[in-house]
């Protein structure tokens, strides 16, 4: 994912910035505890389609 989109990208919840993991393909909000997938290097940024991170992971 460009690096530039990922500057401007905020967590559609919380308003905070999101880490990238390349090896899950995903955002994440460290704060909300949520990853946001990213298909065909596009983010989805809705909440419906965030997966929920589990105690164990780490951000």
């Amino acid at each position: 994912m460009d690096g530039r989109l990922l500057e401007i990208l905020v967590c559609p919840l919380c308003k905070g910035p999101l880490l990238q993991r390349a090896a899950h393909t995903e955002l994440v909000c460290a704060p909300c505890r949520l990853a946001f997938p990213i298909r065909d290097g596009i983010p989805v940024m809705l909440e419906e389609e965030a997966r929920r991170l589990n105690d164990t992971e780490e951000v």
